[in-house]
Formats: structure tokens, C-alpha cells, sequence
């Protein structure tokens, strides 16, 4: 390496610590091990090498260190006395000598091992920087930059790393454009490690081996469909939710359609329901454009099983609520003729998610079917009662 190769050199190992936070003296360790690696394919690999570089010049000299013998058998660590004396008139038998060794046609080998070993330690740095950056950002809302699509996932653009949308954590009826903004949340900030063993993040595995493309994370997942996304909307909407007077106890969603929102309220003078719904309903619409028109139903807390059981079927209204069994926590819904509708739902969506709510099974009925049902039983009774000796038909009736 000549004076000018290595003043370039200087510059761009100056350039490198600035820029990329790698201390100059970590990068002559690498230039110095590349050289000996170098040298030892060439000579042995059981030679005693050296190498040395000046961190003021850049200059870099290889020793080999060999032991001087009488009689040479392993000529890769050990020297004759005759020819070591040609190197230093003073050796003597078990000397240890060092003899400097001609770099400049390996020079050009360990450059590109350097600079392998380089690129993988700067990979290695930056993905210890976004780690350090998006780890504690978990469950903070971004706005990225569709970058590309993998199949149905999507590569957002986040400034300074790119975020994976897996489809399952997508609206299903949202269609995005490449360019487009998109809001969403950082779910995790995962690592290879954690994709690969942690069960729960396994339906992550697909979508980043498509978009991986030799990297090894850290990896973000956004999401759009989580519960936790519409939570942190209601933050930056409800300033009563962000204070804390207002609890979001629990949240069910079918993402992109429906949602269910158990409210409750830590001050008496605040209404938990009033709160959310905004003036004239600004902020849960608000919130349901960002959703592209997800229905969000706001259920107020009660501590009585029946009456969260008759607010979770909301906006149905509810005539009556009857256990099935108690201990099984299966209950039927009455419901007026024209609510059993509303009270289902689309596919089944309001009666589904209400039975989250509470963790009852929930059956939904009207009231004229309830009401043809228990005429039905009452007539196979009253039949049942008339072949029993000494009960005419008037008596099965009133029975």
C-alpha cells in the first residue's frame, strides 16, 4: 500500500467513524486479521503471523514469528540457524524471530476481506441502532410511506428503516396504493430469534422471508387491524382518554367492520360515552374514517352480568335476557321482531362480538319466536297431561 492508498485510506476510516459510529481502531483490527488470513492461506495455517498498522500513516507490515532450530520440521513456525543468521547475525538455537514479510500482492486479498468483514459489521451496527430506536416506539402510531408490495404484505417506508403490514394485520376491505401514506401502528420490533422460536409470532415467518432478502432484523410490525391501533386512536381523539379519566376496559374488533369499546368513566362528572362520541359525534367519526368506516360501538360498564349482556348487544335493544345455564354462562337475548336483524348482524358480527363482552355465549331471538316456541311446548305438555288418567283437557290447560 502506498503513502497516497493509504492517506485515502485514513480519510475514509475518518469518514466511517463520523458517519457511522465504527472506531477506527476496530477497523485496523480488521484490516490487520484480513492480512493474516491472507498470508496464511499462502504460507500455512499453522504460521506464527503478525501484522501491524500505523494509525497515523495507514502504513501496515506483516511479521512472521518463527523459532529457530537445528534441524527444521515444521517449516511453517520453525527457521534454521544458518538461514536465521543470515537475518540476524545474533540468533541463537530457541530464539524466537521475527521476519518481515512482503505484503503489497496480499494487500489487494485483504482489502476485500476487510471490507466483507466491514459491510457485515456496519449491517450489524445499523441493525442494532433501528433496534435501539423503534424497540421502545412499540404501540406509537407512525405515518409511512407504501413502499412496495410482497404478495398481499406491505413494505411501508418509516424515514429511517422499512415496516412490514403483514395481511393479517391489515383492514381486509382496505386497498392501498404504491406512494401512499398510510397510518398504522408498531406492534413489535421482533428479531430473528423471536420470529423463529416465540410461537405467537410464527404467522410472521411467511411475509418476512418474502421480504427479508438476506437481512436478519430487527424486524417492525405494523399493524391496522390490532385492538391496540384503535385504542391509541381514541387517545389522540378523546383528550379524556389520554388524562385517564376515561378507561378503555376492553376492546373487540372485527377490523374494518365492527368494534366493540367498554367504556368507563373515573369521575362521576364525566360521561364515558359522551366523552367519546365528541360534540355533534366529531370524534368517533373521526376515528371511524381512519377505519374506513368501521362501525365503533361504545358499551358503558355496568357491574351486573344481565345489564352488560343487554349494553353489549347495543344497538339492538333488548327486551330480555334469560340464562340457559349459569354455570356454563349461556344466555338467550329477546329481542322485538324488528331488532333481531341489528341484533345479529352482518355474518354474525354484533351477536359475536357481544359475547366477548361479557364472555357469555349468547342466542338471540324474537319475541314471536320465543313466544311460537313456548306455545309449542305448552301444546306437546298439554298432551303429554290429557293421557294421564283423571286430567281432562281444561286441567292440562291451566296445569
Amino acid at each position: 500500500m502506498d503513502e497516497s492508498q493509504s492517506k485515502q485510506l485514513m480519510i475514509a476510516l475518518e469518514q466511517l467513524e463520523r458517519e457511522r459510529n465504527i472506531k477506527r481502531e476496530d477497523v485496523f483490527k480488521t484490516i490487520e486479521d484480513s492480512l493474516v488470513s491472507a498470508l496464511r492461506k499462502h504460507i500455512g495455517k499453522n504460521a506464527q503471523i503478525v501484522a501491524r498498522m500505523d494509525p497515523e500513516t495507514g502504513v501496515i507490515r506483516a511479521y512472521q514469528v518463527m523459532k529457530v532450530v537445528e534441524t527444521v520440521f515444521t517449516p511453517e513456525t520453525e527457521i534454521a540457524l544458518s538461514k536465521a543468521k543470515e537475518k540476524i547475525a545474533t540468533a541463537e538455537v530457541g530464539d524466537e524471530i521475527s521476519i518481515g514479510l512482503s505484503v503489497s500482492e496480499f494487500s489487494r486479498i485483504a482489502a476485500q476481506i476487510a471490507k466483507q468483514v466491514l459491510i457485515q459489521k456496519i449491517r450489524d451496527i445499523e441493525r442494532d441502532s433501528m433496534f435501539r430506536e423503534y424497540k421502545p416506539r412499540e404501540d406509537e402510531i407512525l405515518t409511512g410511506v407504501v413502499r412496495r408490495f410482497s404478495d398481499r404484505d406491505i413494505i411501508v417506508d418509516l424515514g429511517k428503516a422499512e415496516g412490514l403490514l403483514p395481511f393479517c394485520e391489515q383492514i381486509r376491505k382496505e386497498r392501498y396504493a404504491p406512494n401512499g401514506r398510510i397510518r398504522a401502528i408498531i406492534l413489535k420490533v421482533l428479531t430473528q430469534k423471536e420470529i423463529m422460536e416465540e410461537p405467537q409470532y410464527k404467522r410472521y415467518c411467511s411475509a418476512i422471508m418474502k421480504m427479508d432478502r438476506g437481512q436478519k432484523g430487527p424486524y417492525v410490525i405494523l399493524s391496522r387491524a390490532a385492538d391496540e391501533f384503535l385504542a391509541k386512536l381514541f387517545e389522540m381523539e378523546v383528550p379524556e382518554v389520554e388524562e385517564k379519566l376515561v378507561e378503555l376496559l376492553s376492546i373487540n374488533r372485527e377490523p374494518g367492520f365492527r368494534a366493540k369499546v367498554v367504556v368507563r368513566g373515573k369521575d362521576s362528572k364525566v360521561d364515558p360515552v359522551g366523552a367519546c362520541v365528541g360534540m355533534r359525534g366529531m370524534r368517533i367519526r373521526a376515528i371511524t374514517n381512519e377505519l374506513s368506516g368501521e362501525r365503533v360501538d361504545l358499551i358503558p360498564f355496568v357491574d351486573d352480568a344481565h345489564l352488560m349482556i343487554i349494553n353489549a348487544m347495543s344497538p339492538a335493544r333488548v327486551t330480555s335476557v334469560r340464562v340457559l345455564d349459569a354455570e356454563h354462562k349461556r344466555a338467550l337475548v329477546v329481542v322485538p321482531d324488528d331488532q333481531l336483524p341489528v341484533a345479529i348482524g352482518r355474518d354474525w358480527q354484533n351477536i359475536r362480538l357481544a359475547s366477548r363482552i361479557p364472555g357469555w355465549e349468547l342466542e338471540a331471538k324474537s319475541e314471536t319466536q320465543v313466544r311460537e316456541e313456548t306455545e309449542k311446548l305448552q301444546n306437546e305438555f298439554a298432551k303429554v297431561l290429557t293421557g294421564v288418567e283423571g286430567i281432562g283437557p281444561k286441567i292440562a290447560e291451566l296445569l
